[in-house]
């Protein structure tokens, strides 16, 4: 969580909706019993002033109605991009009976000390918030306002011919929300929850918190290859055959596809002509 809008004390009752939701003039505009998807409740039937000039439509809900459609500006807990993540990722490559955990190192003193950094550590799984966001390409103040939606690629391209500790994972970041950030209602990554209790008189009260946040999609991809002599035989074997069909095939070809076969066929072929019969007595 980057960043959040508190609605403390709400109370179940009977409060006005947003105007810019359910504006009205009337009670006719106010159909008891209907919600509207962008609401918070559901209407009384009943069309009640805001103030001197606006109305809208009475609705049963938790009162006073949430005003969170504009975030703080800056976020209130920017103090998270320094905070950090571990990541244990495993992958198994059944074909060959290969197993590898993307912790690397053994000494533990070693993974309380390390941070990922592409040049410096870059095999260490512990990562800065803060480097994820500018790995992606992103400003962490803009983006802790509204939170986002971030990939978290683990690629693994692993020559078992080699030594196994050559197979080692390689970390890609992007966001995800980036393209349709200013086109949507709701742009970045944003949920909300609440805090139940019960007031002085016993009433239930809470208090209603839209958070904004960070959120991490791990993916995990993987490739692995391991010479074998059969195989190698095989597509050997398979090359020698075909390179024995090239000149049946490009006789075929030269001899009916080409306009000047006749000359091709007179110097691929000798006549042997002779005017009698040579008979062997025996």
């Amino acid at each position: 969580m980057t960043n959040f809008i508190e609605t403390p004390n709400q109370k179940q009752g009977a409060c006005a909706e947003n105007p810019d939701v359910a504006p009205c003039s009337s009670d006719t505009d106010c159909r008891a019993g209907v919600t509207d998807p962008e609401g918070e409740g559901v209407f009384t039937g009943l069309c009640v002033p805001i103030n001197n000039t606006t109305k809208s439509c009475e609705v049963n809900a938790w009162c006073p109605l949430p005003k969170d459609s504009n975030p703080p500006k800056p976020a209130k807990m920017i103090a998270v991009e320094n905070f950090t993540v571990l990541i244990k990722n495993n992958i198994q490559f059944n074909k060959f009976n290969f197993f590898k955990h993307n912790i690397l190192g053994s000494n533990a003193s070693y993974l309380k000390s390390c941070r990922y950094h592409r040049q410096s550590d870059p095999e260490c799984p512990i990562f800065i918030l803060g480097d994820i966001v500018s790995e992606a390409g992103e400003d962490f103040k803009e983006l802790a306002i509204e939170g986002g939606v971030f990939s978290i690629m683990i690629e693994w391209n692993c020559n078992l011919d080699l030594n196994e500790q050559a197979c080692k994972p390689n970390y890609k970041f992007r966001r995800l929300d980036k393209e349709n950030r200013k086109k949507t209602i709701s742009p970045g990554y944003n949920f909300r929850f609440p805090k139940y209790y019960k007031d002085a008189k016993g009433i239930e009260t809470r208090t209603l918190v839209k958070a904004y946040g960070i959120r991490f999609m791990v993916e995990v991809i993987g490739q692995a290859g391991k010479a074998s002599l059969l195989r190698s035989l095989i597509s050997l074997g398979s090359g020698v055959g075909l390179l024995g069909m090239v000149w049946v095939i490009c006789d075929l070809i030269v001899l009916f596809c080409c306009r000047k076969s006749r000359i091709y066929r007179e110097q691929l072929y000798e006549d042997v002509r002779t005017d009698g019969y040579e008979r062997i007595e025996e």
